[in-house]
């Protein structure tokens, strides 16, 4: 035999069959939420699967301002950010976060397991959530999972 009988499969835009799905936030907990919507945005659970191209799904997540975070982190998390002036750091408490934005809270945390590159901020674009029950994504029809379910 001297030819290959299998080739490595690289998907490209074209060709990436990316879906939209719909995560319901109720009762998950933060950062196992988050770990697995970042798989989902990145494409990592599809058999064609290409690290430098957007190859992932669509992802919906509503019912944010029912998540849960373990222990006292509600309390005791901190999400620092700075102005760019002097002085400027500034801090909040995941509660305080909370309750001016719960969408904030899962935003964040997915973000920040997302590539930190081009590619990452363009499959953050991939993401929405949502406070309640009601989204803008009717139209698409998103196919609801359970994340449970996932690796």
């Amino acid at each position: 035999m001297n030819t290959l009988s299998y080739k490595t499969v690289s998907a490209n835009s074209a060709t990436a069959n990316k879906e939209w799905v719909l995560v319901d936030a109720d009762g998950q907990t933060l950062g196992r939420l988050a770990s697995k919507v970042a798989k989902l945005i990145r494409g990592k659970y599809k058999p064609n699967y290409t690290p430098h191209v957007d190859c992932g799904d669509n992802v919906v997540i509503i019912n944010a301002e029912k998540i849960v975070l373990t222990g006292n982190k509600m309390a005791d998390k901190t999400y620092i950010r700075h102005t760019g002036y002097p002085g400027g750091q500034r801090s909040l408490t995941a509660t305080e976060m909370f309750e001016k934005d719960p969408t904030r809270l899962i935003e964040k945390a997915v973000k920040g397991m997302l590539p930190k590159n081009k590619l990452g901020s363009a499959l953050f674009r991939n993401l929405y959530v949502y406070a309640g029950t009601e989204h803008q994504q009717e139209a698409q029809k998103p196919k609801a999972i359970n994340l449970n379910d996932l690796k």
